[in-house]
């Protein structure tokens, strides 16, 4: 067998911290299940699943390319990102602090607004770009086959990152009483909001230091 276990299995626990840990999918997913129901929070964790594939394809074609990408670049994405995440945040602290919102005309977008939110808040997380611009090629042994081991680490991601996002779905249904919904939407906001901030800082820093040097 020329598939090495225990950088698979190193690999497998890696993702899980990662996409087990509160940052902004996580706290987007949350809120979206909360306030939108449980189909509306998976169409969310789809485009986030889209985004982090389309990472993994950046990754491996940095590897099989030779390609660098600038971290200004990188700092800009994050950026872009980041203000995307700082909106959805507004956005829902308004809800919970704002008049309630009685009668309202229902979205026929819904689906595709959630892929879409997903997608941009995957696309701008700076710990996903950092994860798979600089941590995906680190396992890339993990066979003799490069386009398997490829093949192989984009799907342990996929199903990881589905099952766990999977789980936290049903525990905002079900783990948390309705009556807490507004506490659990301002908190999900709030860390919404203090990653944006604190991505913006990193990324103008990391932008002064690329300008600097």
């Amino acid at each position: 067998m020329d598939l090495n276990l225990s950088l698979l299995l190193a690999y497998a626990l890696s993702v899980l911290m990662l996409v087990a840990t509160p940052g902004p999918v996580v706290a987007l997913i949350v809120n979206t299940s909360m306030n939108a129901g449980p189909s509306q929070a998976v169409l969310t964790a789809l485009g986030t699943n889209a985004a982090s594939l389309l990472l993994a394809l950046l990754a491996v074609l940095m590897l099989t390319t030779g390609l660098a990408l600038d971290s200004r670049l990188i700092s800009g994405v994050s950026l872009l990102g980041c203000g995307f995440i700082g909106w959805l945040a507004v956005q829902g602290l308004r809800e919970v602090f704002g008049p309630p919102t009685v009668g309202a005309a229902p979205r026929t977008d819904k689906g595709r607004q959630g892929l879409a939110n997903g997608f941009l808040v995957g696309i701008g997380n700076p710990k996903d770009i950092i994860f798979f611009v600089s941590f995906f090629p680190q396992f890339i042994q993990v066979s003799r086959s490069f386009e398997r081991s490829a093949l192989l680490l984009t799907l342990v991601w996929v199903v990881i990152d589905f099952a766990v996002l999977g789980a936290y779905i049903l525990m905002a249904r079900q783990g948390f009483p309705l009556r807490y919904k507004r506490q659990v939407t301002g908190l999900s906001s709030l860390m919404l909001l203090a990653v944006a901030l604190a991505g913006v800082v990193y990324s103008l820093l990391d932008l002064y230091r690329s300008g600097a040097a």
